[in-house]
C-alpha cells in the first residue's frame, strides 16, 4: 500500500505529498548532494514527518511524481502551501529558493514565470498575507 494511502485527505497526508514531492524533485538528477540533503531534512522537521515517513520516502526505488494541476489557482495554492513551510522559520535561504524553483517548474511554470512567481511570493510572504490576498496580488498581475 502506497504510504500516502495511510492518511486520507487530512493536513498529514499533504505534508506528506509535499514532502515526496520535494525529495523526488532532489533525486531528480540522481544523487542528492549535502546541500539539498540539509533543504530536506529541514522540510521533514517542518512537515512532522516521521521516521518511519521519511525512510519510505527516500527509498531510491520510489518516486512520487508531481501531479501538475491544470487549474491555476490549484498550482498557485501548491506554491503557497509550500511557501508556508519555508516561512514557518521566517525566512527562505538559497538551497530552499532552487528547491522551491525547481517545484514552480514541475508544476508546469515557465522559467521566467516561476521567477516571478517566486520573486512576488517572497515579497507577501515577508508581509504575512493569506492565501486570498495571495491569489488576488498573483492573478492581477498578468505581465
Amino acid at each position: 500500500m502506497p504510504i500516502l494511502d495511510l492518511y486520507g485527505h487530512s493536513e498529514k497526508r499533504k505534508n506528506l505529498a509535499h514532502f515526496a514531492a520535494i525529495a523526488s524533485l532532489a533525486a531528480i538528477d540522481g544523487e542528492i548532494n549535502p546541500a539539498e540533503q540539509k533543504v530536506i531534512d529541514r522540510f521533514a522537521v517542518k512537515l512532522d514527518i516521521s521516521g518511519a515517513e521519511y525512510r519510505e520516502v527516500m527509498k531510491k526505488e520510489n518516486k512520487y511524481p508531481i501531479e501538475a494541476p491544470y487549474e491555476s489557482e490549484e498550482r498557485l495554492e501548491r506554491i503557497y502551501d509550500l511557501f508556508k513551510i519555508i516561512y514557518a522559520d521566517h525566512d527562505i535561504d538559497e538551497d530552499e529558493y532552487r528547491m522551491i524553483k525547481k517545484y514552480a517548474l514541475a508544476l508546469g511554470y515557465s522559467p521566467a514565470k516561476a521567477e516571478k512567481i517566486i520573486k512576488r511570493s517572497i515579497i507577501l510572504f515577508r508581509g504575512k498575507f493569506d492565501f486570498e490576498d495571495y491569489l488576488y496580488v498573483m492573478k492581477r498581475k498578468k505581465d
